[in-house]
């Protein structure tokens, strides 16, 4: 069987009358005696298939498939007959007579159901058997839609003239809100690398760089509590410009999020999106992530997305003193960057910082970024580091700064966090791919494992056990 050939079944109404080859799995398989029908899926749908007598070899190979096992099939493209048309399927009104038929593989009874949405089978299940769990419809269905998110952002800001660009994986440890996860550095004994918990500062450098249009898909890696909406990876759209004002930045993702979320048939509740304040929300909602829909716009998955703005630049520490809100990077409102510099009134600055929420999710954040050493030196004073320290922590940033850097902002944009607005799914375990299990467990792969004792002595470590 030539399956260079081959078509899928979302195209079969191009081919009534005629023969074609298809390949997918068995998705399902009812034996009427002399007619044996099998439902053949691959990645754009389901068609119904019958095994007649009449060809002899077709019918004893189907007598004998079972569930997930498969299939290359050549056959016929029948048209229905109307009493039998199941208005229902896509493809309803189409049945493929099998004429030869190659079993590829076959399975073994899945542990799982795969025909199922799976909220009934439990976590621990799922995601040992995520290759079988990812064939559901549901879940074939979320990540799609996600990469299908993530292609038309793409595409919209590739016509606003943003380059991609990539930034390192290994990186340096340094303070982002949340525990860094370090990775051992054979070459350099005793030192650690740590992975990104945002690009953060590689692409403001790109800023200074000149490339004053960067975005990349970027992963983001904290170690940090697990819950329904947060884990130890994540994926954002990664934005960051140059020579803008909050108010740029703001317009052109509310232009992207709205072209792209209304291209993929989803309806938005207001528009422009609604700004409201810091201390508005919380006076209103009680959070600075809010769901504004009524009982029915939540029936029909209408996506409400607001603006919160006029964010406090810093906050208590539990010791009493001062840290970042968002990030150390941010500026402070226009109003108040005496304030900083003068290290005063600091409970009551305000700065340039601006999250995107939607349905009661924190959907992005941004903010117009330090791009004066003297900006940054004050904000890290405000957190009680003196000059040592605060060369020790930024100093790559103070140094860059000195070099013509253009004023410059940017936002991140959840992806997860979106798409389980689009899917209406709780989880964001149910809109990744292969994600971590609520115990901090890898999908599939047993991990996080010892290593062995040569690849300690390599790496110059020694452990202490529990």
């Amino acid at each position: 069987m030539n399956t260079n050939e081959r078509i899928y079944t979302k195209d079969l109404h191009n081919h009534i009358d005629g023969e074609v080859t298809l390949a997918g799995w068995v998705d399902g398989r009812r034996d009427h005696g002399k007619l044996i029908f099998l439902d053949l899926r691959d990645m754009s749908g389901t068609v119904q298939m019958v095994a007649l007598p009449s060809h002899a070899e077709a019918h004893a190979l189907a007598n004998k498939m079972r569930d997930e096992w498969v299939i290359s099939v050549r056959g016929k493209v029948n048209k229905r007959p109307e009493r039998m048309v199941n208005p229902e399927l896509p493809l309803g009104d189409i049945e493929i007579e099998i004429l030869d038929v190659e079993i590829l593989n076959e399975s073994e009874t899945p542990p799982l159901d795969v025909h199922t949405d799976g909220r009934d089978i439990g976590e621990d299940v799922r995601l040992d058997y995520r290759y079988l769990d990812l064939r559901r419809p549901r879940m074939q269905k979320n990540i799609r839609i996600r990469s299908e998110f993530i292609r038309a952002c793409r595409e919209f800001l590739f016509k606003n003239s943003f380059t991609e660009i990539e930034t390192p994986l290994l990186t340096a440890s340094t303070a982002e809100g949340s525990r860094d996860f370090v990775v051992p550095s054979r070459l350099h004994p005793g030192k650690f690398y740590a992975l990104p918990q945002s690009p953060q500062q590689y692409k403001q450098l790109l800023m200074i760089a000149s490339f004053e249009r960067y975005f990349q898909l970027a992963r983001a890696i904290r170690d940090e509590d697990l819950r329904a909406d947060r884990g130890f990876e994540h994926t954002q759209i990664d934005i960051e410009m140059s020579f803008v004002t909050q108010d740029d930045i703001m317009n052109l993702v509310e232009s992207m999020i709205t072209s792209v979320v209304e291209n993929l048939g989803f309806t938005i509740r207001e528009k422009p999106f609604p700004r409201i304040s810091y201390a508005d929300a919380m006076k209103t909602y009680g959070a600075d992530k809010f769901d504004m829909r009524t009982e029915e716009e939540k029936q029909k998955g209408i996506l409400a997305y607001a603006w919160v703005v006029d964010f406090p630049q810093f906050e208590k520490t539990d010791q009493g003193g001062w840290t970042f809100s968002h990030n150390p990077f941010s500026m402070p409102k226009p109003e108040f960057l005496e304030d900083l510099m003068a290290g005063k009134n600091i409970e009551n600055i305000l700065s340039q910082q601006y999250d995107l929420v939607c349905n009661g999710y924190e959907a992005g954040g941004g903010s117009i970024r330090a791009h004066k050493p003297e900006i940054l030196k004050a904000v890290y004073k405000v957190m009680g580091y003196d000059e040592e320290g605060t060369e020790r922590s930024v100093g790559h940033m103070l140094k860059a700064f000195k070099y013509g850097t253009p004023p410059h902002g940017g936002i991140a944009l959840g992806v997860e966090r979106n798409i389980m607005n689009f899917t209406g799914e709780e989880y964001l375990r149910d809109v990744q791919a292969f994600p971590m299990t609520r115990g901090g467990k890898t999908a599939v792969m047993d991990g996080p494992a010892a290593l062995s004792p040569e690849q300690l002595v390599e790496l110059g470590i020694k452990t202490a056990g529990k």
